[in-house]
């Protein structure tokens, strides 16, 4: 029986599959992978070597899904094909990443190529889930729906990490004969849950069916002639076109601190175990501050919070630069937790605002592209500066360091540039095109 847009069942079924997919952003990604890579895969390499390693393969990883995500957006508007594409990245992610159990010590080349396959798994996955949020929710059910499925990606993510932690510290007790087989396990562990808690949105979420069915190639072709006369829009909208420059920026920022801190800890010789537990506590820091720093931006506004987040990620990146201790990271880690749900929805809202009432769709397709290339710079800026300062005879620590304070350019530029963007003037430029 088809459930009706709006039911509960339905929508807890789609949101189910954030707490699904985001154990891969938190136990892989974020998580159990930079120090698997380093320590195992790239065992007796340069850290700054194998830091260069990781931060290249986030950027190829973010340029494939940035490359394809105007196609799959348009097959996803157009066509009645979303749960079909969602099913295929889903099991590419789910297998990727299970496939990690199996990687031999030093060989960082295969783990790369799974990785990098993972990524996209999850990446194109979450086009095909998000453009089925209007199926599921009526418009007024919209906000509060999407942030279901945020609160829940927070709070699976951390269940399944938390419970990886203590696998890894404690892997007699789970049968495991030392900390890398469980590390592998953990990994093997996130296939399986992701496999597992995305069967509701599979069995239980339906799409309309399409009155008119088109080839592939005409929908693609459609896509990418929208593409081009979005952009050439955007263009002359110079609110948007600032905004989105500077989002770009900073956001580019964010999701670098999120994929390389652990990473970076490690270079300077912070313990693994240390920084994992301080992830975990961003994790659950991140899942009631996302909902408050909503709510601080209905009190001083969206602007202002945006810029009070970026204000702590430019700290946050600088003081990285300084820090010694083990409990300066969970400093940290907390400091991050508090805004990065935040800076992630605020900016979601107040483009929102600034875009034609009409054409949101397009507008927002355009907003997802230039959010995928967002993972790009800022890990080849780490990778770079780290190898340079290297080479100009920095020690290793030393290179790490001036690596993460890079990062502060970022949240400089992008923060500058969205303090000189006017809300009010890119409400008038879009009603122009309403």
């Amino acid at each position: 029986m088809k459930e009706k847009q709006g039911s509960n069942k339905t929508i807890l079924s789609w949101a189910m599959y954030d707490w699904a997919n985001s154990v891969f952003a938190t136990t892989v990604m974020a998580g159990f992978f930079p120090v698997f890579f380093k320590q195992f895969c790239c065992a007796g390499t340069d850290p700054v070597t194998s830091t260069a390693r990781l931060g290249f393969a986030n950027s190829f990883a973010g340029i494939l899904v940035a490359l394809f995500a105007p196609i799959l957006g348009a097959i996803a508007d157009r066509g009645s094909t979303k749960k079909k594409f969602l099913t295929f990245f889903l099991f590419m992610g789910v297998v990727m990443t299970s496939a990690l159990y199996i990687i031999s010590m030093g060989n960082w080349l295969f783990a790369i190529l799974l990785y990098v396959m993972a990524v996209l798994g999850f990446s194109g996955g979450n086009i095909f889930y998000d453009s089925l949020l209007p199926l599921v929710a009526s418009e007024k059910k919209l906000d509060l729906v999407s942030a279901l499925g945020f609160s829940l990606g927070y709070l699976g993510g951390g269940i399944l990490f938390a419970l990886n932690i203590w696998m890894v510290l404690r892997p007699e007790l789970f049968g495991l004969a030392n900390t890398t087989q469980a590390v592998k396990f953990s990994f093997l562990s996130a296939g399986m849950w992701w496999f597992v808690f995305s069967i509701p949105i599979l069995l239980f979420v339906k799409e309309s069916p399409l009155k008119e069915k088109k080839a592939v190639s005409q929908t693609v072709r459609e896509g990418l002639e929208q593409l081009q006369k979005t952009f050439r829009q955007i263009r002359h909208l110079k609110t948007i076109f600032l905004f989105l420059i500077a989002y770009w920026l900073y956001i580019d920022g964010v999701d670098t601190i999120i994929r390389m801190a652990v990473d970076y800890g490690m270079s300077i010789g912070f313990n693994p175990k240390d920084l994992l537990l301080a992830l975990l506590i961003t994790q659950f820091v991140g899942f009631p501050s996302s909902i408050g720093f909503g709510y601080l931006g209905g009190k001083i506004g969206t602007k202002r919070s945006i810029l009070i987040a970026i204000a702590v990620y430019l700290f946050v990146s600088i003081w990285g630069f300084f820090m010694e201790d083990k409990r300066e990271f969970y400093i940290l880690a907390i400091t991050v937790g508090l805004v990065q749900g935040g800076i992630q929805a605020l900016s979601r809202s107040f483009y929102a605002r600034i875009i034609p009432a009409d054409k949101s769709a397009e507008y927002f397709g355009f907003y997802n592209m230039v959010g995928k290339f967002s993972i790009v710079l800022g890990p080849v800026l780490i990778g770079a500066v780290a190898l340079m300062a290297r080479s100009m005879g920095y020690e290793g620590h030393m290179a790490s360091r001036i690596s993460i304070l890079s990062v502060s350019i970022l949240f400089i530029t992008g923060g500058l540039l969205f303090y000189f963007v006017d809300e009010e003037k890119g409400k008038r430029e879009a009603s122009y095109l309403s």
